[in-house]
């Protein structure tokens, strides 16, 4: 018996097969620029609107949270993706660290901020 929210089963086998076809570095190199994308924002790098500014969005916990998620994969993932692939996201980690560093008022010990207990510390 099926309710009004369930999802066919024929709906779900289509989303399998679909995701059965894309190549597993597709899937990191996604998961590491979604992560990318928040920790920019959440670090004020953002361009300025007419709803907010880019300031009001920065959330430098939250920050600090995506770059460690961001850096375990990326570190992670560089042996299995290739050094072709793995040096852009290891570029943009960088420049993400950087960044909250620059955006923070407290600054952190070498080795201490967001990320460095996978990569080391960030200069």
């Amino acid at each position: 018996m099926s309710s009004e929210n369930s999802v066919p089963a024929e709906a779900v086998a289509d989303v399998t097969r679909d995701i059965a076809e894309v190549p597993a570095i597709e899937v990191i190199t996604s998961a590491a620029v979604h992560l990318m994308s928040a920790a920019a924002v959440k670090c004020g790098l953002a361009e300025d609107s007419p709803e907010a500014p880019a300031a009001e969005l920065q959330d430098l916990d939250e920050a600090r949270k995506l770059i460690t998620a961001l850096a375990g994969l990326v570190t992670g993932a560089a042996t299995v993706i290739g050094d072709h692939h793995a040096r852009p996201l290891r570029d943009g980690l960088r420049s993400l660290q950087l960044a909250f560093r620059e955006a923070s008022a407290i600054q952190d010990e070498p080795g201490q901020g967001p990320g460095e207990k996978y990569t080391g510390p960030v200069r």
